[in-house]
């Protein structure tokens, strides 16, 4: 099977992180205004169909590019050499830039301002170790599907960002363009944006680390 030209790859990752972004800030829109208060109720209005949208787009879009739909994925990659410095970099902006306009789009189907700077606290010694974490687990189950059960990729990260929503103090951002992209909505999924830096920090630290770690723990046996 030949590969796909470059522009398809960028668009794939445009384009899946755009719904992606929609879906997260969207489905905490809708969650938040039918919870009447109950935040516990919300959040699982939230992770659902976050889980449920990542396995359709990894499985569409995979083929396509790889289906990152965050730099934290995508530097961890370029660590493992399995994609060029230049490329990482290119995937990174359209990762960011669809992650803006699918908060846009969110906003517009709920008729809300296009733009908001989100009021939202979340920061914190446990909050930053929380998005450690969750995104270190993230990449090892991106590596260990990879290294074990490829096909099955798209089910085991729905199925552990939608585990992850619940374990971690932070409710698992686990992705730098989510993060930018939630700090301009002012809703239930949103960050205050001068807390989003600490996030990624601990986000991209995973992706340093998680190359070394899991190149090691999934490595093929002496």
């Amino acid at each position: 099977m030949s590969v796909p030209s470059i522009s398809r790859q960028l668009a794939a990752e445009a384009v899946g992180t755009m719904v992606l972004l929609a879906t997260v800030i969207g489905s905490g829109i809708m969650a938040e205004r039918l919870a009447g208060g109950n935040v516990a109720v919300a959040l699982l209005g939230n992770t659902i169909p976050t889980g449920a949208i990542l396995y359709v787009l990894i499985t569409i879009f995979g083929p396509v590019s790889g289906a990152h739909f965050n730099p934290a994925v995508t530097l961890a990659f370029a660590i493992r050499r399995q994609i060029t410095a230049r490329r990482a970099l290119i995937f990174i902006v359209m990762q960011v830039g669809g992650g803006l306009c699918g908060a846009m789009l969110a906003h517009l189907m709920f008729e809300m301002p296009l733009l908001q700077l989100s009021q939202n606290v979340r920061t914190g010694g446990a909050q930053w170790l929380s998005e450690f974490v969750a995104t270190l687990g993230l990449l090892t189950v991106i590596f260990g599907g990879l290294r074990w059960r490829p096909e099955s990729i798209p089910m085991l990260v729905g199925l552990y960002i939608t585990a992850a929503y619940w374990f971690t103090a932070s409710t698992s951002f686990a992705n730098p363009a989510a993060t930018i992209a939630r700090s301009f909505t002012d809703s239930f999924s949103g960050i205050l944006p001068a807390h989003a830096p600490g996030f990624i920090i601990a986000q991209l630290a995973a992706a340093c680390i998680a190359p070394v770690a899991l190149g090691w723990m999934f490595a093929d046996p002496d």
